[in-house]
């Protein structure tokens, strides 16, 4: 599933089709997809995971769920769920994702200030957000969009590592210092990610996502395919990531 920083890369690639009219569409959508034909493309977004399209009076959502993907200026073996066409033959084409229509203006819809790579983003109400729920697990806290959108499962994991907080730790047990450190860093990772994803070395920058020891100390990761509410894959140290527990 793509990261919010994945999704920042890809408006930006597409950047090029705003101010643009629809020329042509087609696609295996349900979503009544021909309304954007010969709509002008007011501008390109995004929210967290969410792609959007900005056209007069509605917007177009996409969530590449777990396996979705997208092609700009050439397609792929398998029909896709949207294409759209532009002049000089020009497409973006998306597939194996979520299509949805959102009606109205995206400020209506959207808080930007949950988006951890938005310039609106608001640390303070992250932290509000944090203290309203104490039992919550830290590795299901990060993924909850509601509090860091954007944020996914490599982030979760590199985060925690860099904290050093165990991911079975509750909210509520963690110092105002680690709670502090798990917002800033949420959003930090996210721009290094976004970084060296652009660079083509993001994998190479990993210190535990999919790896098999701790950079820091040497011990052996542990590693459980499903934790916490979200049931994701989790990387952690034993010996340098603390548990944090209420008494």
């Amino acid at each position: 599933m793509p990261e919010g920083p994945s999704i920042i890369l890809l408006r930006e690639d597409a950047a090029r089709f705003a101010g643009r009219k629809v020329l042509r569409v087609s696609g295996n959508s349900t979503q009544d997809i021909e309304r954007m034909r010969n709509r002008k493309l007011i501008a390109v977004r995004s929210w967290g995971k969410h792609f959007l399209l900005e056209f007069h009076g509605f917007s177009l959502r996409i969530h590449f769920l777990l396996f979705g993907s997208y092609r700009i200026n050439e397609g792929k073996a398998t029909p896709p769920r949207l294409s759209l066409g532009f002049s000089k033959g020009e497409e973006l084409n998306f597939y194996a994702c979520s299509v949805r229509f959102v009606e109205g203006a995206l400020d209506d819809s959207y808080d930007w200030r949950g988006d951890v790579m938005d310039d609106a983003w608001d640390p303070a109400l992250a932290r509000r957000k944090l203290r309203a729920q104490p039992e919550a697990l830290a590795a299901d806290v990060l993924l909850d969009q509601d509090v860091f959108a954007g944020v996914g499962n490599i982030i979760k994991n590199e985060v925690l590592h860099r904290i050093r907080v165990h991911p079975e730790s509750t909210v509520g047990a963690l110092p105002a210092r680690k709670l502090s450190e798990l917002v800033a860093q949420a959003r930090e990772y996210s721009f290094d990610f976004y970084r060296w994803k652009k660079a083509f070395v993001l994998k190479k920058n990993y210190q535990v996502h999919t790896r098999r020891s701790c950079p820091r100390d040497g011990t052996p990761l542990t590693f459980r395919k499903h934790l916490g509410r979200a049931q994701r894959r989790a990387f952690w140290c034993d010996t340098c990531q603390r548990l944090y527990v209420a008494d």
